[in-house]
């Protein structure tokens, strides 16, 4: 299953790099920018953490949230946080149910590993539905901000 443009966002309930539950539901009456990594302290996940970082003042502008979602732990997710100083809550996916729901799930990766999130990019807006889609194949790339942005404008 994947999530389109159109859909309403599949509900979901996760722990956070503090360990406490983060749902999508806690974000209604506000846009989301829901992103996907496949692993903690690789070169292009951190690269878009920290380019997500550096742009936090723009999307909170722009009324909207920022939420990563990868299959590591919450401990794992607390220490790239820290190491990073990422301003956005980091969502641990251990059990790859949320991955999966969203069609944002490698069967296969790298290393042998499988069950890792796909390098994706969701706009959810203050109704929960999604606005922007975009699962990329490769996990060299990384999403279209800009289009992410264009979407998040056009919604205010």
């Amino acid at each position: 299953m994947s999530v389109k443009v159109g859909d309403k966002a599949p509900e979901f309930t996760l722990f956070s790099d503090e360990k406490a539950t983060v749902s999508l539901k806690d974000y209604e009456g506000k846009n989301v920018v829901l992103l996907f990594f496949p692993l903690a302290f690789t070169g292009v996940c951190t690269k878009e953490m920290c380019n997500t970082r550096d742009d936090i003042a723009y999307y909170q502008g722009l009324n909207a949230s920022v939420l990563a979602v990868s299959v590591d732990s919450p401990f794992t997710l607390e220490k790239f946080k820290a190491e990073q100083n990422l301003n956005f809550p980091l969502l641990s996916d251990f059990n790859k149910t949320v991955s999966g729901e969203y069609g944002a799930l490698y069967k296969e990766f790298v290393l042998g590993m499988s069950g890792v999130s796909k390098r994706s990019a969701f706009v959810i807006d203050k109704e929960g539905i999604v606005r922007y889609a975009e699962v990329l194949s490769n996990a060299g790339e990384l999403p279209n901000f800009e289009a992410i942005k264009e979407t998040l404008s056009s919604l205010n």
